[in-house]
């Protein structure tokens, strides 16, 4: 079974994700916020990482940045998700290792595909 690790500091967007993935197959954890993510992330390696842009503190593109320097991680599929549907916010996403870009209130609809589209169900 595929380990996913979803990021985000609304509990209540990280939790909807979480049970998203669950019921797709896939053993999700919540992180609320960076913070706790940069935590969970020293001793996990999860193939899938769906993780939030704008966050307060450390924000989203820095923790892909992270984990694109981080050999341990650098193989994890990363999913960003966010409110902003800004074409320069995807582009910039995916310039900086992001495999999609997933746009806010995420659904199960728009979950699968891209799941399915980078290999993970």
């Amino acid at each position: 079974m595929t380990t996913a690790l979803v990021i985000d500091d609304n509990r209540n967007t990280a939790d909807a994700l979480v049970e998203m993935l669950d019921v797709m197959g896939v053993d999700a954890r919540p992180a609320y916020g960076s913070s706790p993510a940069m935590a969970m992330l020293k001793s996990l390696t999860p193939p899938l990482i769906l993780l939030d842009i704008n966050m307060p503190g450390v924000d989203g593109m820095e923790i892909l940045s992270y984990l694109k320097r981080e050999p341990r991680l650098m193989n994890s599929k990363v999913v960003v998700i966010t409110s902003d549907d800004q074409p320069e916010t995807k582009a910039k996403a995916l310039k900086n290792g992001a495999k999609a870009v997933l746009l806010k209130p995420a659904s199960i609809l728009s979950l699968e595909p891209i799941l399915q589209e980078i290999g993970i169900i």
